[in-house]
């Protein structure tokens, strides 16, 4: 019989070992915009040895309208849309969809005509950190929430200065201490560092208006920096002080810029409303930075269907074709292989490995796994009647979906 002393050793030899193995283990939480890492990359999927005919739906509740995509910590799901004249924070029950809280302030304002079938929002995607959530409205309201209580912490007002279609995508993103937010509206924004306690201001950039993209947050030519999209630029802003290191202009058509960048290694690729898949390479220059072209591809483009990275392969759904989805070389910019037309209006694709999930704008989720030829489907889910623009969240067996007004889980098993 091992003696108590001796099981006490083992117990304290064996602890460190369980942290590691707890430390290493991927989280299935969904705290911002694009999963985990901001890339669309799923943690800690594991696909099921059969998949299932259909989904079972474990639960459904009215939220409100809005296209941000619902935030996983836990057990619990915060979601944030439009009820009534009030922008509002909601935090849900996880298993069951019950309310476990809600507050919110009021957002009044009028659509432009050409966006009215988008509804009222909000657009953009909170991001959780530290026991806090922050999220930006329609209107430009910045806000800190506790995500215990849904207490407001701290709160910027909004601007006049509205974009000119969408109003506030820009999906907010966590640096150290501070919050990132592209503040402001039409020709007069301000990218801004908040202390992410307080809300005071660490630092501004006002060389643009912001865009409807959200940024990444890479460490390029030894600087660590924030790459957005603006409303007529790609920049990279130092995220220590908010010093521009380097833009390339970048208009397009409508000022409707949508993409968050995708960050390869050292190399930025965008693409935008008419224009072709760019891939630039900044980097410094003596004192000074560049960011020369490494790349263009013109056989497909990207307006609002966010790519991801598979294989060294940039995948996601082209606007050209009536919808086509492809693959090009992120090292060289050529064309792998393109699939048939008129897949899809939009699309928010997802990667766990080689399995690729896109939940198309008709509600249905395909799932594909990638090959060198082709993305070789494997199952469908038909998961909403409505329109889905939403990016929808994997969290184990678990997928949450977000329609015009509706959240709902389903259950892999």
């Amino acid at each position: 019989m091992v003696s108590a002393r001796r099981l006490l050793l083992l117990v304290l030899m064996l602890a460190p070992l369980t942290a590691l193995v707890d430390a290493q283990r991927p989280s299935s939480d969904w705290t911002q915009w694009r999963g985990p890492n901001r890339d669309g990359a799923i943690a800690g999927f594991t696909a099921p040895a059969a998949w299932p005919k259909a989904l079972t739906q474990r639960w459904k509740a009215e939220v409100g309208p809005g296209y941000a995509t619902p935030l996983v910590v836990g057990n619990r799901v915060y979601m944030f849309s439009r009820l009534g004249d009030n922008e509002t924070m909601s935090a849900l029950d996880a298993d069951s969809g019950k309310v476990l809280w809600q507050q919110g302030y009021p957002a009044v304002f009028t659509m432009q005509s050409a966006t009215v079938r988008h509804g009222a929002g909000p657009k953009s995607t909170p991001v959780v950190a530290n026991g806090r959530i922050y999220s930006i409205g329609m209107t430009g309201i910045v806000t800190a929430w506790d995500a215990a209580s849904g207490k407001t912490l701290w709160q910027k007002p909004g601007s006049t200065l509205v974009p000119t279609f969408t109003t506030h995508s820009f999906s907010p993103v966590i640096d150290g201490n501070n919050v990132i937010f592209h503040v402001g509206g039409h020709d007069k924004g301000a990218l801004t560092a908040f202390d992410a306690a307080t809300g005071a201001e660490r630092w501004s950039w006002t060389g643009d208006g912001p865009g409807y993209g959200s940024p990444m947050i890479a460490t390029i030519g030894g600087a660590r920096q924030v790459i957005t999209i603006t409303q007529a630029k790609v920049v990279g802003v130092d995220a220590s002080n908010g010093t521009l290191l380097w833009e390339i202009p970048y208009a397009v058509t409508s000022t409707t810029n949508s993409l968050t960048p995708i960050v390869y290694g050292q190399t930025v690729i965008v693409s935008g409303n008419g224009r072709p898949i760019e891939a630039y390479g900044p980097a410094r220059q003596g004192a000074a930075w560049v960011a020369p072209k490494l790349w263009e591809n013109a056989d497909a483009t990207m307006r609002m269907s966010n790519g991801v990275i598979v294989r060294d392969m940039l995948i996601s759904l082209s606007t050209r074709n009536q919808g086509q989805y492809f693959a090009i070389d992120a090292k060289t910019g050529k064309t792998v292989w393109l699939s048939e037309p008129r897949q899809a209006a939009q699309a928010a694709i997802q990667t766990a490995g080689d399995l690729l999930f896109s939940l198309e704008d008709d509600g249905d989720l395909v799932i594909s796994r990638v090959t060198p030829t082709a993305a070789e489907p494997v199952t469908r889910y038909d998961l909403s009647e409505g329109e889905t623009w939403t990016q929808p969240v994997i969290s184990g067996n678990r997928v949450f979906i977000k329609d015009v007004s509706s959240l709902a889980l389903w259950s892999l098993n």
